[in-house]
């Protein structure tokens, strides 16, 4: 739940960073990926905080997938919104490539958490 709330702390700052500092520099199109960078970081920030508290409600229950949640979950925050602000910011167009891989690791994360709770409602 720690790292959750520093995710969220990021994102507040990449927003406002975002809203402040980069509204008169990023054409619309580039805002736009910005904004989309923040959204998941700050959606994936409140699911690793909903998976502490999982967690800790579930202790010893699916515990070596349950430990892999919030590991999917960060890692798909830093390649996913990662590469989509140094995309923005940088202009590495090359870093699309890594963008998918964190989508990809985000749906590994809620599908794994999916399947280590239905394991658990059928106990």
């Amino acid at each position: 739940m720690a790292v959750g709330s520093m995710v969220l702390a990021t994102a507040v700052m990449l927003g406002a960073f975002g809203a402040h500092g980069l509204k008169d520099v990023l054409s619309e199109g580039r805002m736009g990926v910005y904004q989309t960078a923040v959204q998941y970081h700050f959606y994936h920030g409140l699911g690793l905080i909903m998976v502490g508290l999982v967690i800790s409600t579930l202790s010893g229950v699916g515990s070596i997938g349950l430990r892999w949640v919030p590991r999917l979950l960060l890692m798909g925050v830093l390649l996913f919104s990662g590469s989509l602000y140094a995309l923005t910011l940088l202009d590495l167009g090359w870093l699309g490539i890594v963008t998918p891989i964190g989508g990809l690791l985000f749906i590994a994360g809620w599908v794994l958490l999916a399947q280590v709770l239905w394991r658990q409602s059928k106990n």
